[in-house]
């Protein structure tokens, strides 16, 4: 699935130099260059650097003695440029020494503790990270500051030259900053002299195949400087197959493809129903992605498996494992296939904007502080309820954005649900956008993944490569999923798909049509700061585009994500409200017998960071809540039923609407 779409110039973002050069005040012009003509790239003696100090600068022609590619951070004279060499830093501190609680190698999900004990004077800017493979080059490179902002994210992260796994703060042992947990290193006449302190930080290790070692670093994330690094740790089992989910390869409910993850290419076999599958292997490699995926973000992803099931019935359940002889078999599981297109009920989950948080309160770049809740709750309702046939991940997937190591986080984390029914998605900036590379929008918001890794993970029944578009009917609905990342203008392939798969559908058999994709037609949502860097929520010729479709066909629900808080319309049409619900039993109820307009719902709610809600709506937006959650749909011939759920823990129902015909 992976192609070399993504090869192509690339180019810092509007809203990447604009932070870059507030955070760097000292920046000025010559930091930018061309792409086009002449290239001019500056050379800088970059000491002090994370002080915002710059010494000295010249201007040196591409054709001269620097060789410029991308975003040059690839390029070695400009790498050497960038990286701070600090081996370790001025400190003769003889005690400090740095422990972890592993031995041996390290099994799929491991916790480990990490102990620095010896110290003379603990900080809050002490720090340790986890870097993965042990060779990571853990110098300071302060212009990755930029590569950061490319992909949307401003918070402070460490500037070193390869991306940690994750990290925390020493500080997050209570008892570090106070010494409460402290030694006597010499003491003379019952008197201690010389007292150290020590603190613990306890990492979950999953699986990433490659090894890992932790690192101590002082100064902070700006101007991080080695203290100690401890041994190599390697996985007992880096083939181990894992992180299997599942999708729908059609309509029937009698196909399924799972796909997983193994440090092993040779072909594995997928065992369930008494039969067995061979999986086919792919994989993709730094030349198939853009900075910083391709180079300060990369971490190798090693194998990636997928087998179909065939022969299955629909709403059936099965057990099936996975693995092979040489990389190992894992446990027996269990899914269920969801309803056969026209079948009388369906119940699916949708929601976008999820992404990954770690479960040990590790930090890491782009965290969403909803996805473990969100994950958790329907893991939940999956294991007790058993309610649920299907889910639907409308984009903005894992925001690993370049950062690659982020992707098995993500894998891991949705493991539970995944790998219990089918698991649908679609794609979302942050898995696709790239200057240049055939992305409508031309921010860096993937960071250089230009799509490669989505399509390698999750593998949709779509036309093609880099063609992100599908429909898939279960039970009495029609879902048709675009790409709002890739061209939907008038007379577009995709514009060309979506206009003949609506005109497609058989109201008899899936009356019920839900049209899906990750930007939205409609959010209230504004930000006249941000709006002014990157563009509204709205892409104001999106509308005008999609809406005469959506009529035309009769759609009866538009869901979408990309804004991070939860909205509802009235039946609406180019912003005029055509039609009303009337409340039937507590429930706002849209009587599609008589067709109006789609009602549009934006559910960006599993994990993003939530946005604030309009305090001004306009007159079609009906109901707006902030809170992290997921939608809830259930599906017969005469009813569609949705229901925003917002609390983790109860379940709670903030907002509920119905259609009828």
């Amino acid at each position: 699935m992976a192609s070399n779409y993504c090869k192509t110039q690339a180019r810092l973002t509007k809203f990447s130099i604009i932070i870059l050069i507030l955070s760097f005040p000292m920046l000025s012009s010559p930091f930018l260059r061309r792409c086009e003509g002449a290239r001019w790239k500056p050379v800088r003696n970059l000491q002090g650097f994370g002080n915002s100090s710059l010494s000295s600068s010249k201007l040196v022609r591409e054709d001269e003695d620097v060789e410029l590619n991308h975003h040059g951070l690839r390029d070695p004279k400009f790498s050497s440029i960038n990286r701070r060499k600090l081996e370790s830093c001025d400190d003769s501190n003889s005690y400090l020494s740095l422990s972890i609680s592993a031995s041996d190698s390290l099994q799929d999900v491991q916790n480990v503790t990490v102990t620095v004990s010896g110290v003379l004077n603990p900080s809050d800017s002490d720090w340790i990270a986890v870097f993965s493979p042990s060779t990571a080059d853990t110098n300071d490179c302060p212009l990755n500051k930029a590569l950061y902002i490319e992909t949307g994210d401003t918070s402070s992260q460490p500037l070193t030259c390869l991306y940690p796994v994750k990290y925390q703060f020493v500080s997050a042992d209570p008892q570090y900053l106070s010494c409460g947990n402290s030694q006597c290193q010499k003491e003379v006449l019952d008197k201690c002299l010389v007292k150290t302190c020590n603190g613990s930080i306890t990492f979950r290790i999953i699986n990433i195949r490659t090894d890992v070692v932790f690192v101590l670093f002082t100064g902070g994330l700006d101007v991080p400087c080695v203290l100690e690094t401890s041994n190599a740790l390697s996985f007992a089992n880096p083939s181990s197959p894992l992180y299997g989910h599942l999708s729908s390869l059609d309509s029937t409910g009698t196909s399924m493809r799972l796909t997983w993850v193994s440090g092993n290419g040779n072909p594995q076999e997928l065992y369930y129903n008494g039969g067995s599958s061979t999986s086919t292997v792919s994989t993709f490699n730094q030349t198939q992605v853009e900075s910083p995926a391709a180079d300060f973000g990369w971490h190798d992803p090693g194998y990636i498996h997928t087998a179909s099931m065939t022969g299955l019935a629909p709403s059936t359940s099965y057990s099936y494992y996975y693995g092979s002889s040489v990389a190992g078999l894992t446990a027996n599981k269990t899914f269920t296939t969801p309803p056969a297109a026209g079948g009388s009920s369906l119940r699916v989950v949708m929601y976008g904007d999820m992404g990954k948080a770690e479960r040990d309160n590790s930090d890491e770049h782009y965290v969403q502080p909803g996805a473990l809740g969100v994950i958790d709750a329907l893991s939940e309702r999956l294991s007790t309820d058993k309610d649920v046939d299907m889910v639907i991940h409308i984009g903005d997937i894992s925001y690993a954005t370049g950062f690659m190591v982020e992707w098995d986080s993500f894998l891991e984390m949705i493991t539970p649900v995944a790998s219990a029914v089918s698991y649908m998605t679609a794609i979302g900036n942050h898995e696709r956008d790239f200057p240049g590379s055939g992305s409508v929008y031309k921010t860096s918001d993937s960071g250089g993944e230009c799509g490669v890794a989505y399509e390698s993970y999750f593998q949709m029944p779509t036309p093609a490569a880099d063609k992100p578009w599908y429909s898939i009917e279960s039970g009495p609905v029609h879902f048709t999923v675009m790409s709002t990342e890739n061209n939907w203008t008038a007379g577009s392939e995709q514009y060309n798909w979506i206009q003949s798969d609506l005109a497609s559908v058989n109201r008899s058999s899936t009356p019920w049509l839900i049209f899906t994709g990750h930007r939205p037609a409609y959010s209230s949502y504004q930000n006249s700061i941000i709006d002014d860097i990157i563009g509204t929520a709205v892409d104001t010729s999106f509308p005008p585009a999609i809406e005469p479709l959506l009529l035309n066909a009769k759609v009866d629900l538009a869901v979408w994500g990309h804004v991070h808080n939860y909205e509802r319309t009235c039946a609406v049409y180019q912003s005029k409200c055509l039609g009303y619900p009337t409340n039937t039993s507590g429930i706002d109820t849209y009587n599609n017998t008589v067709y109006t307009a789609p009602v549009h719902a934006v559910i960006g709610t599993a994990g993003f960071t939530l946005d604030p809600i309009s305090t001004e709506p306009p007159a079609w937006s009906l109901v707006r809540i902030g809170a992290f959650g997921y939608t809830y749909i259930q599906a017969d011939p005469t009813s569609l039923l949705i229901q925003f759920v917002s609390n983790s823990t109860t379940g709670q129902i903030d907002d509920s609407f119905q259609f009828t015909r």
